[in-house]
């Protein structure tokens, strides 16, 4: 499989394009701290997702990590090319993506998300502090899923053995899942009393994926508090 050079992600052959990648300590550490900023009462956002999840806020500023995930949605452009096998070259451009959301979750003991899925185009999900407790536990665990603390990935019926419509995983630090938001997933709830932290957000494009824009290039959703950061279309990266 061709890869991005320097980016290695994991390519799962079944329905949806479905992709993993490992974001950077430096990334990490930024995330976290604006994470941990933005837990106020008057940024909960509770009423808007489907989390049995007492501590769930949006950031406060989604702007300051545009370029990040600006060069993070290139690179799935780039596997969704080979997952359509339509290889990218030089002349192609990724679509114009927009940043709708951005979100912490500070899941704690017998908290989950059940089955659902998100609006928009896009969606991902990046962990950034898996605590020991919750590593050992999983370890621990005896059975078929990804265990206490995994996410699932759910497509189609799923009665026919044949067919790969399912997909579970527990997730390292740096994880981070991009797939597409009309994706159904669900994480299970793990006994350890610690927080694991995770980071999710939704990306709508201005045109269907399928689509495949020549001429835009991303940029920030115009309902966004954040400063609009400065982007050059159709710039090589």
């Amino acid at each position: 499989m061709d890869k991005k050079p320097g980016v290695p992600y994991v390519f799962y052959n079944w329905g949806p394009c479905l992709i993993r990648i490992k974001i950077s300590e430096g990334f990490q550490q930024r995330l976290l701290k604006e994470a941990w900023a933005s837990r106020k009462e008057s940024l909960t956002m509770n009423k808007k997702l489907a989390g049995i999840i007492k501590e769930e806020y949006s950031f406060r500023n989604h702007g300051m990590f545009i370029p990040e995930f600006r060069d993070i949605f290139d690179l799935y452009h780039h596997a969704y090319k080979n997952y359509k096998r339509q290889p990218a070259d030089e002349k192609d451009v990724p679509p114009k993506y927009l940043l709708r959301a951005l979100w912490v979750n500070f899941q704690g003991p017998n908290e989950f998300n059940p089955p659902h899925d998100h609006s928009d185009a896009l969606s991902f999900v990046t962990y950034l502090q898996i605590p020991d407790e919750l590593k050992k536990e999983n370890k621990a665990y005896i059975g078929k899923s990804a265990g206490p603390g995994g996410i699932q990935f759910l497509y189609g019926a799923g009665s026919d053995r044949k067919y790969i419509s399912y997909q579970s995983h527990f997730p390292e630090e740096r994880d981070m899942f991009i797939f597409p938001a009309s994706l159904a997933h669900y994480v299970a709830p793990f006994r350890s009393d610690c927080t694991r932290i995770s980071v999710s957000g939704n990306i709508a494009d201005s045109v269907p994926l399928n689509t495949l824009p020549k001429d835009v290039a991303f940029e920030q959703a115009k309902d966004q508090d954040a400063v609009k950061p400065k982007v050059e279309d159709g710039s090589k990266r």
